[in-house]
C-alpha cells in the first residue's frame, strides 16, 4: 500500500506541475504522507524532475533542494 501512495504522489505532481504554488502544496502534503525512505526518494525525483522543467526552479528554492 505505501508503494502505491508513493506513485500516487508522483502523479499527482506531475498533473500540478503547470503551477509552482500547487506543486509546493503538493509536495508538502505528500511529505506528511509518505514514509521516511519514500520521501528521500521522492527528493531525488524531485532534483531530477525540476532540472527537467526549469520553468519549477522556484519550488527548488522553496523547498530547499
Amino acid at each position: 500500500m505505501p508503494r502505491e501512495m508513493y506513485t500516487y504522489t508522483l502523479n499527482i505532481l506531475e498533473k500540478v506541475s503547470f503551477d509552482v504554488d500547487l506543486f509546493i502544496n503538493e509536495f508538502n502534503k505528500a511529505t506528511k504522507r509518505l514514509l521516511p525512505h519514500e520521501i528521500n526518494e521522492l527528493n531525488l525525483w524531485l532534483t531530477n524532475y525540476i532540472f527537467m522543467n526549469p520553468h519549477l526552479e522556484p519550488a527548488a528554492m522553496v523547498l530547499k533542494i
